[in-house]
């Protein structure tokens, strides 16, 4: 009997059952509502701070400083202060909601301590980089958005840079792989690809999420594969190696320096459109600050978070992109078709395996397991088709 793609992919969905399916299908729709409500929280926030008039009362406190420091401190400000008042929606949306539909084991205390980590590192980090931006608004005039792009690939490349050294370590713990043969056939594929043996490491991804996953990160000397314990858990041998090779198809096809110049484009559209929109964003929680002026920060970010929500399709196709050419990296170069296959339906349990084209246009950062699983198995009747060939 010939081997047919479409039933063996429809094989493997299936294989999940109707609960799983109707699960994923009712996570998947609701993280999608999580943009709208999120959006919601963030102009409610934005109100808030604007009304109160927090960063004119620090701004003025700071009349004496500097003005690089005196914009430095109240973009710090800003950031704190809508962490705190938006913790109650960051609890529930990063910890009680992933809670709920059994994607993270993760301890609110321990997520708590984590969330306030990461608020310090990017209300400075956040603060530094709009301390930029205003320094273009004041040297560049009505053109500062053209050299956003610019401001914005120093602070991609720097944080792609330093992340695995620097911050990553401190929310997960990053380790060599145990010797034995998941090492042994990892070390093989890596020094095939050019990857130093160094360059792949395991992490506790289980503290935060429950989700198979693994990921490419860094930039010249700190990139590194990460694969979550979750994933070395859960797999086989073979689905380990194809999962890796999917990752090194994102390392050497240098999918992160593509992400960078877009990242560049994309910095100069968005600001190009949130200078243009600022007044009347402005207006409408009852500012009065320019675009120039520190004290409305909270009304251009959020301009710019809007905006990019209408931009989040085309980002999405671009990644769609780079995860295929990793999946067909991994089939040509590790060639187990049935374990990609496989690895790819444990993901499934957080991503609906079969979305509408419409729902996969809009909020899909992968392509749908079902097309994955079936490109897999086209592979394969490829290479069955080569074998039997006389």
């Amino acid at each position: 009997m010939a081997f047919n793609p479409a039933a063996e992919t429809a094989r493997y969905i299936d294989a999940l059952g109707p609960e799983a399916l109707q699960k994923a299908a009712d996570y998947t729709s609701a993280s999608h509502w999580m943009l709208l409500w999120g959006l919601l929280a963030s102009a409610v926030v934005t109100w808030i701070i604007v009304r109160t008039g927090i960063l004119d009362k620090v701004s003025a406190k700071l009349d004496r400083r500097g003005w690089g420091l005196r914009t430095w401190l109240v973009g710090v400000t800003y950031f704190f202060a809508s962490a705190i008042i938006g913790l109650p929606w960051g609890i529930y949306q990063e910890w009680g909601f992933e809670k709920s539909y059994g994607r993270t084991s993760q301890p609110l205390p321990d997520f708590l301590m984590q969330d306030a980590i990461g608020t310090v590192i990017s209300s400075l980090l956040g603060a530094l980089f709009f301390l930029g931006i205003y320094a273009l608004i004041r040297k560049a005039g009505k053109r500062w958005w053209l050299w956003s792009g610019g401001l914005a690939a120093l602070a991609g490349g720097a944080t792609l840079l330093l992340s695995p050294v620097l911050i990553e370590p401190m929310f997960n713990e990053y380790k060599p792989l145990q010797e034995g043969p998941v090492k042994d056939a990892l070390v093989d594929m890596a020094a095939e690809a050019g990857i130093p043996a160094d360059r792949i490491f395991v992490y506790d991804g289980s503290r935060q999420s429950n989700n198979f996953t693994a990921n490419v990160s860094g930039l010249f000397s700190s990139k590194r594969i990460a694969i979550s314990d979750v994933a070395l858990k859960g797999a086989s041998l073979d689905e380990v190696k194809a999962v890796t090779g999917h990752e090194i198809g994102h390392y050497v096809s240098g999918h992160i320096w593509r992400m960078v110049g877009v990242l560049v484009l994309l910095a100069m559209v968005l600001f190009f459109l949130a200078d243009r929109l600022f007044p009347r964003f402005a207006r409408l929680f009852g500012s009065n600050a320019s675009v120039g002026d520190p004290q409305g920060l909270p009304v251009l970010i959020f301009t710019v978070g809007f905006l990019g929500l209408f931009a989040q399709p085309a980002m999405n196709a671009l990644i769609r992109q780079g995860e295929r050419e990793a999946d067909n990296y991994s089939l040509r170069h590790v060639n187990l078709p049935d374990a990609l296959a496989s690895a790819l339906v444990k993901t499934a349990e957080y991503r609906y395996p079969r979305p509408s084209a419409l729902q996969e246009a809009l909020f899909y950062t992968h392509p749908s397991v079902e097309w994955r699983v079936r490109n897999a198995m086209e592979w394969k009747a490829k290479q069955l088709a080569k074998a039997n060939r006389p």
